[in-house]
């Protein structure tokens, strides 16, 4: 499991009191950046090889400013070219959001998918969530 710890920012809540419900995604693309580096190191976007298939959130309770976040993150799944993440927002010892996100691993001269390799799957491995 990956772990980060989020501090909300003001600007970040809505006109009802609390974290808008379009912040948690942003939280948790944040928060996939160690696996990203699986597949791009340096973070470099010239050099990217990976597009999103799709992503769901589920919201269990508010999120509210001035109480940190944790965001806990694990690969759910595995395929030949994809991969699924699943991760989770806590707030104060109560789990708030959860989303699932599925990645492909993608050859953006070629706009083809490309199987993962192996040195990609074992990193991947290190995060698998066991159910």
């Amino acid at each position: 499991m990956l772990e980060m710890q989020i501090h909300p920012r003001f600007q970040e809540t809505d006109a009802l009191g609390h974290i808008n419900n379009t912040v948690p995604a942003v939280w948790f693309e944040s928060a996939r950046d160690p696996l990203f580096r699986l597949f791009s190191p340096d973070l470099d976007v010239g050099d990217w090889h990976l597009i999103i298939a799709g992503y769901a959130v589920q919201f269990k309770r508010e999120l509210f400013y001035g109480q940190p976040v944790t965001i806990r993150t694990w690969v759910s799944r595995i395929g030949t070219s994809s991969f699924t993440l699943w991760q989770e927002a806590w707030q104060g010892g109560e789990l708030a959001v959860t989303g699932e996100t599925t990645l492909i691993h993608f050859d953006y001269q070629t706009r083809q998918s490309v199987p993962l390799d192996e040195g990609q799957r074992d990193g991947l491995r290190a995060w698998l969530l066991e159910r």
